[in-house]
């Protein structure tokens, strides 16, 4: 199991790439909601989202070439990553991937190989071609990598009472638990996902890993099945975990850009959707992680 040991040789790690992204509130944004709400950016990343952490931190103990598969963050992440390191890298995508996602992967070095319908056809394919096989999900040092962000939170917020974490594999929830309950045991972790892709919040409730539909449009939560390593540490510490619509995420993100200035991703603004739904279920400080900016042209595009 990881432990802070892990978290802390993680920081060095990615403080040697990255400086820390900075957390802010926004008296419009918290007038919506009714409380306090800190809003940690990690859409300022150079990659435009939290997991490039992970990848730095993963690859660190590396020296083969990699094979990954993603939509869209993690191939990116992995990319930058394996730029860094003198690494060659294969990220198998699904067939359908918007464009501009792929482009980022292939600017960075890395190979885009689109094949499938999702993620799963993509799973698939990656097993057949040469390389370590690296899974979004089920590797500790990715979570471990992530896990700085809430390093930095906790350091400078210590009034938090719940943080909100989007999940698509369950590698920032994880993290997020991890750090809280060593730093900050008073601070309730929520676990948000699309009600159309709900693998990880099923799997959470149903105490082991199952498979589930994925139709959701959000692109950082287009995961079918829920991965074991994050799921392990979200059952003995995740506080609760709720559901919202693609189109409360769509809302929650204009609401970004509106009242906080913020481009965000679907993923990016889960948080706040769930925010918006469920706040009975949060204290009067509440950290809100904005996990990504990488929004396609669709998510761009104006409100019909």
């Amino acid at each position: 199991m990881l432990t802070m040991h892990d978290v802390l040789k993680a920081r060095r790690i990615v403080a040697a790439h990255l400086p820390p992204t900075p957390s802010w509130s926004y008296p419009l944004l918290d007038e919506a909601v009714g409380r306090r709400l800190v809003v940690k950016h990690e859409n300022a990343q150079p990659t435009g989202a939290f997991k490039i952490r992970g990848a730095l931190n993963l690859l660190s103990t590396l020296d083969d070439d990699i094979v990954t598969y993603s939509t869209g963050n993690h191939a990116r992440s992995i990319a930058y990553a394996a730029r860094e390191y003198g690494r060659d890298a294969t990220i198998v995508m699904p067939a359908h991937t918007a464009a501009i996602k792929i482009r980022a992967v292939e600017a960075l070095g890395a190979k885009v190989v689109p094949h499938g319908a999702n993620m799963a056809d993509a799973e698939a394919h990656g097993q057949t071609l040469p390389g370590r096989l690296i899974s979004p999900g089920d590797e500790p040092a990715l979570i471990a990598g992530v896990a700085t962000l809430y390093l930095e939170l906790f350091e400078r917020h210590p009034e938090l009472d719940t943080m909100v974490v989007p999940v698509g594999s369950g590698t920032g929830a994880a993290a997020a638990c991890l750090v809280a309950a060593a730093v900050a045991p008073h601070c309730r972790v929520i676990g948000v996902q699309s009600a159309s892709a709900p693998a990880a919040h099923d799997s959470w409730r149903a105490g082991e890993c199952v498979v589930r539909r994925n139709e959701t449009r959000i692109d950082g939560l287009a995961t079918g099945r829920g991965f074991a390593g994050p799921q392990a540490i979200l059952r003995a510490h995740l506080a609760d975990f709720v559901l919202v619509s693609d189109d409360e995420i769509d809302a929650a993100r204009r609401d970004l850009a509106r009242l906080a200035g913020t481009q965000a991703e679907g993923a990016g603004a889960t948080a706040l959707a769930a925010v918006h739904q469920r706040p009975d279920l949060l204290g009067e400080a509440v950290g809100v992680i904005v996990t990504g900016a990488n929004a396609t042209e669709l998510e761009l595009a104006p409100a019909s």
